[in-house]
C-alpha cells in the first residue's frame, strides 16, 4: 500500500539545521539565485571576515584542530560533563566526533527535540582512510577499537570511512593512539573542513589503470590534511580522485573531484570536475575542461579549497556549499579564478573522462597488473563489527594478501591475492559475514546510519535495508537472472541524502508518513538517478514520483512491484534508469 502525506508542523531538516548545519540545505531554491548584492555573505574577499553567524563565531574564536589537546587533556579525564558547548556541537567535528542519538526516540519526535534531548553521552567516531591499503596490522587495530570501545560497532560508509558508535569520551585518547601506530586519523574527518578522500580502490595494482592516484592523494594529505588555513571552511568539503577507468568515486557529487584522462599530447593525467553536492538542494559536479597532471594536482586541489574558502557564502549554511557559488560563478568564471588568481598559470584543455568500463563497485573476482587477484566483497549495506574486521586480518595473512581497501559502495576489496588462494578467500569470506559473490540486492544496496544512531535521522535504515535484500532475494530470483545489471537501492532516513537516493535507480528518503490517519515511519521515492561513474551512459538526478510515500514494512513489496514492471515493459537494451524516466506515473506506482 502506498499513500500520501502532509508534512509536519516543523520538519526534520529544520530541526537538524539547528542542531548541527547538515540538514540546512532546505530552505534553498531549486534554482540558485545570485546573492543580493546589498546584503553581505560572509564571503571573505569580498565582505571581510566579520562572522555573520554562531557558527563563523566559534571558528574564528579559536582553531578548531586544537580542541584534540583539550579532548586529550581535560575532557578525557574529567568526563562528559566537563565538555563546553561550542566543543561538543561545534569543534569536536573537526576531530570526527558527534554525539549519538539517544535510543527510544521515535522519528518523529526529531522535528520537535532539541539537540539536547536528542543526544546520548556516547559518540559516533568517523575514521577516515582515503583510499589507503589497510594492511593485516591496520585491520586489527580497527577491529580492536570496535571490541573494546565501540561495542562491537563498525560500519563501512559510503565515502570509505570505518564509523563507530558508543565511543565514550574517556577512551579517545588511547583510539587515536592506536590508529597512529597504523597510519590512520581522524583529523577532520568531519566539521567544516576537509573531509575524507574517495580514492580508487584499486589504485596502483588494476590491470586496466590509466594513472594511478595514490602519489597525488598522499601528497596533498601531506600538505594539507591538518593545516590551519583550511580548518575554517564555509562548509565541509569533499574530495575524490581515481585514476581507473571505471569511475569508482562517484566523481559528480563530491565538491573537487580528479579523474584519470588520457590527453593526446601530455599523456595520463587528471579532469577537473567541481560542485557536486546532493542534500536537499542535490547539483552534480562540472568539468571546468582542463587538464590536470600529476605534479599539478596537489596545487589545483589547493587552489579549489581556498576559492571555497576566500569566496564560499558563509552567511548562510544552507548557501554554504561550493555547489552554490559554482551555480553564481558558471565554469568559465570559476576557471578564471583558479588560473590567475590561485595558480599563477593556465591549464590546458583536456579532455572528459570515457563512460565508465563497468560497475565501480569491484565485486567479484578481477586480474591485477602483477598477476596476482583482487576480490571485492559486499558485507550487509556494510555492516561489519569488530569480529569482520579482526577475521578479515586472519584472512588475509592465512592466503598471502597484501591487505584490503574500502569503496565508495560500502564494500570491501582484498588485494594482491595469489591466484591459488582465491577459492580459500572467497570460502573464507562467508563466515565473516561478506561475499564476493553477492546477490544481485545485496550487492546493489546501500544505507546510512538512520535512527539507530543519527540524531537527524527520522527512520530506520540499516535493519530495514537488510530486511529489503532478504525478501527481494527470495522473490525476485526468475527476474534478476534476467536483467542486464544490478538495480540499485539506496536507502536514507531523512532528506539530507547521505546514502546518495537522488543518484540510486531506487532511492528512498525517510520521513514520517500518514496512512488512514496514523503516523508511521516511511519513504518518499526517487527513481532513475544515476552517474556516469555507475556504467551509466548518462548521469542524472532521479524522478520523484508526485505524492507516493510508502510504508517502511512494504518496502519490498513496492521495490518487487517496480522491478516486475520494469521487466516486463522495457525496451531491448534500456537500463532501468532509462525507462523510469520515460515511464508513466502508474507504472512506477
Amino acid at each position: 500500500m502506498t499513500t500520501q502525506t502532509t508534512a509536519p508542523t516543523r520538519t526534520a531538516e529544520q530541526a537538524a539545521g539547528q542542531s548541527t548545519g547538515q540538514a540546512d540545505e532546505h530552505a534553498a531554491a531549486r534554482t540558485v539565485r545570485p546573492p543580493r548584492a546589498t546584503r553581505p555573505n560572509g564571503q571573505w574577499k569580498v565582505d571581510g571576515p566579520t562572522p555573520l553567524n554562531h557558527n563563523e563565531e566559534f571558528k574564528a574564536e579559536s582553531n578548531s584542530l586544537d580542541v584534540r589537546e583539550r579532548i586529550e587533556s581535560t575532557y578525557a579525564r574529567e568526563g562528559f560533563d566537563s565538555i563546553p558547548d561550542d566543543d561538543l556541537h561545534g569543534r569536536f567535528r573537526w576531530w570526527g566526533l558527534y554525539t549519538q542519538r539517544k535510543p527510544g526516540i521515535d522519528g518523529g519526535r526529531t522535528a520537535t527535540l532539541e539537540p539536547h534531548e536528542l543526544e546520548d553521552r556516547y559518540f559516533m567516531l568517523r575514521v577516515r582512510t582515503d583510499g589507503q591499503l589497510l594492511d593485516p596490522a591496520a585491520l586489527r587495530v580497527l577491529g580492536g577499537i570496535s571490541g573494546d570501545f565501540g561495542r562491537g560497532s563498525a560500519d563501512i560508509t559510503d565515502r570509505q570511512n570505518i564509523q563507530y558508535h558508543w565511543v565514550e569520551i574517556e577512551s579517545m585518547p588511547q583510539i587515536w593512539q592506536r590508529l597512529d601506530a597504523v597510519g590512520l586519523e581522524t583529523t577532520t574527518a568531519c566539521g567544516d573542513s576537509p573531509r575524507g578522500f574517495l580514492g580508487s580502490p584499486v589504485a596502483g595494482i588494476a590491470a586496466d589503470e590509466i594513472i594511478d592516484p595514490t602519489p597525488v592523494i598522499l601528497e596533498i594529505k601531506r600538505r594539507y590534511i591538518g593545516d590551519p588555513e583550511l580548518a575554517n571552511l564555509p562548509r565541509k568539503f569533499k574530495t575524490a580522485i581515481t585514476g581507473h577507468p571505471s569511475l569508482d568515486v562517484v566523481h559528480e557529487i563530491n565538491d573537487i573531484s580528479l579523474v584519470g584522462v588520457v590527453h593526446p599530447e601530455l599523456g595520463p593525467g587528471y579532469d577537473l570536475w567541481v560542485g557536486g553536492a546532493l542534500s536537499t538542494t542535490p547539483r552534480l559536479g562540472e568539468r571546468l575542461g582542463v587538464f590536470v597532471t600529476e605534479d599539478q594536482a596537489p596545487d589545483v586541489w589547493h587552489g579549489v579549497i581556498r576559492i571555497f574558502r576566500d569566496y564560499g557564502y558563509r552567511r548562510l549554511r544552507n548557501k554554504a556549499r561550493l555547489k552554490f557559488l559554482l551555480a553564481d560563478w558558471g565554469t568559465e568564471k570559476f576557471r578564471e579564478v583558479l588560473e590567475t588568481e590561485y595558480l599563477g598559470y593556465r591549464l590546458p584543455d583536456g579532455p572528459p573522462p570515457a563512460p565508465a568500463t563497468r560497475p565501480g563497485d569491484h565485486v567479484g573476482i578481477h586480474e591485477q597488473k602483477d598477476g596476482r587477484l583482487y576480490v571485492g566483497a559486499a558485507p550487509v549495506v556494510g555492516r561489519v563489527g569488530g569480529g569482520t574486521l579482526t577475521g578479515l586480518a586472519d584472512l588475509l595473512e592465512q592466503v598471502g594478501a597484501d591487505g584490503a581497501r574500502l569503496t565508495a559502495h560500502q564494500k570491501v576489496v582484498i588485494l594482491g591475492v595469489p591466484a591459488d588462494r582465491v577459492d580459500e578467500l572467497v570460502a573464507g569470506l562467508e563466515p565473516l559475514g561478506l561475499t564476493a559473490r553477492p546477490s544481485l540486492f545485496r550487492r546493489s544496496t546501500i544505507a546510512c546510519t538512520g535512527i539507530e544512531f543519527c540524531k537527524l535521522a527520522i527512520v530506520d535504515t540499516k535493519d530495514t535495508a537488510a530486511r529489503v535484500i532478504g525478501e527481494l532475494e527470495d522473490r525476485l530470483t526468475d527476474v534478476t537472472e534476467l536483467l542486464e545489471q544490478p538495480i540499485e537501492l539506496n536507502v536514507n532516513g531523512c532528506p539530507n541524502s547521505c546514502a546518495r537516493i537522488q543518484t540510486a535507480d531506487v532511492g528512498l528518503k525517510g520521513q514520517i508518513i500518514t496512512v488512514d490517519g496514523e503516523q508511521m515511519p516511511g519513504f518518499q521515492v526517487h527513481l532513475g538517478g544515476g552517474l556516469v561513474g555507475k556504467g551509466r551512459d548518462a548521469g542524472g538526478l532521479g524522478r520523484t514520483v508526485r505524492g507516493l510515500k510508502v510504508p517502511a514494512t512494504e518496502v519490498a513489496d513496492y521495490v518487487e512491484r517496480v522491478v516486475r514492471t520494469y521487466e516486463s515493459e522495457r525496451d531491448a537494451g534500456e537500463t532501468f534508469a532509462q525507462w523510469a524516466h520515460r515511464a508513466d506515473e502508474e507504472s512506477l506506482r
